[in-house]
């Protein structure tokens, strides 16, 4: 955890509820790319849905733009996009990247996670 502390990317507008790592922008930035997402426009989507082995799962993927009441957190080009529902689990949450042997993809630091299982994206709060 102090890791990812430490690897903060710093928003351009002072935020309150969702850090992103420096790592985790530069994934999402060249993910952005490939896709032939537009940054000015465009963004990651991060929310929560019902399901899973702990009851919630985490939801991650690219929009052309924020809906009406969305929160929208910027991080230097590259934006995150959270509902308002999904804001309730996630608020104060770190998304990190990371790459190992065994795995490599985004991870929740959650601190609103009461329960996880081992797959890494289902949790209880």
């Amino acid at each position: 955890m102090e890791d990812v502390l430490k690897t903060l990317a710093p928003p351009t507008a002072p935020t309150k509820g969702i850090q992103v790592t420096e790592k985790a922008i530069g994934k999402i930035r060249s993910a952005m790319e490939k896709e032939g997402i537009s940054p000015e426009q465009g963004g990651l989507r991060i929310g929560v849905q019902g399901g899973g082995c702990s009851g919630l799962s985490y939801n991650i993927r690219f929009d052309t733009q924020p809906r009406e009441r969305d929160r929208v957190f910027q991080f230097g080009d590259v934006r995150v996009f959270v509902d308002p529902k999904s804001f309730i689990y996630l608020h104060g949450m770190i998304l990190d990247y990371q790459e190992t042997l065994m795995q490599q993809g985004f991870v929740f630091v959650n601190p609103n996670s009461t329960k996880s299982c081992g797959c890494g994206s289902s949790f209880s709060a």
